[in-house]
């Protein structure tokens, strides 16, 4: 498998033990230059649970998806957008 759809499928994996609407979640992917970016789509509801406390747990999946990036020798971003739902 390759590095970015590994590095997606963590962080689509982690971000649905966390939330209570998995079926209203996405992770999109996108090639911007060099550098991938991971876009999480969330319910609105489900948004703080993935930021957590100070932005503990987005710095968590951030940290850990980092290092995966740094191992392949990818760059990349993780942000979470709010979905309209």
């Amino acid at each position: 498998m390759e590095a970015p759809l590994a590095i997606q499928e963590f962080i689509e994996y982690v971000v649905a033990q966390l939330i209570d609407h998995p079926e209203a979640a996405s992770v999109l992917h996108d090639l911007r230059g060099n550098r991938h970016e991971y876009r999480l789509r969330l319910h609105p509801d489900d948004v703080g649970r993935v930021i957590g406390k100070s932005g503990a747990t987005i710095s968590a999946i951030r940290n850990l998806a980092m290092a995966a990036a740094i191992k392949n020798e990818l760059k990349i971003s993780v942000e979470i957008e709010e979905s309209d739902s």
